[in-house]
């Protein structure tokens, strides 16, 4: 053995295997990339689930304007508003609902994302 052969292994003690090295790298790409589409696929389901939201609350407030102009006595305004009030704070409820499974998809999704790319490879047997 040469001087430099013998620093040299003292330097780097270990050997590293280009292949493992190679297929370990393609296996965490390809977990990060899995994680990345799963997230975006629950971004656009949340996204069309709020416009679709947004678009119901506004058929209400105009269902509410049809019936309130309708009506001739402070007793029908009062029973209209009562019904929209309801409908209103019931979906406000859902929403609340709604709300809190998104952010657990998203946090749950998020974990995954960030931990795939600083997992420690198995021990070598």
């Amino acid at each position: 053995m040469t001087e430099t052969q013998t620093q040299t292994e003292k330097a780097f003690p270990f050997s590293f295997d280009t292949s493992e090295l190679a297929a370990l790298g393609k296996k965490r790409i390809e977990a990060f990339v899995n994680a990345q589409t799963e997230l975006l696929d629950e971004i656009q389901e949340t996204n069309r689930h709020w416009m679709d939201r947004f678009q119901s609350e506004a058929n209400l407030a105009s269902e509410y304007a049809s019936k309130l102009s309708g009506v001739l006595t402070i007793p029908d305004a009062m029973a209209v508003s009562r019904d929209w009030a309801t409908r209103y704070f019931q979906m406000l409820a859902e929403d609340g609902k709604h709300l809190a499974d998104d952010t657990r998809k998203f946090m749950e999704t998020g974990a995954r994302l960030f931990s795939n790319g600083f997992e420690r490879p198995a021990a070598a047997a």
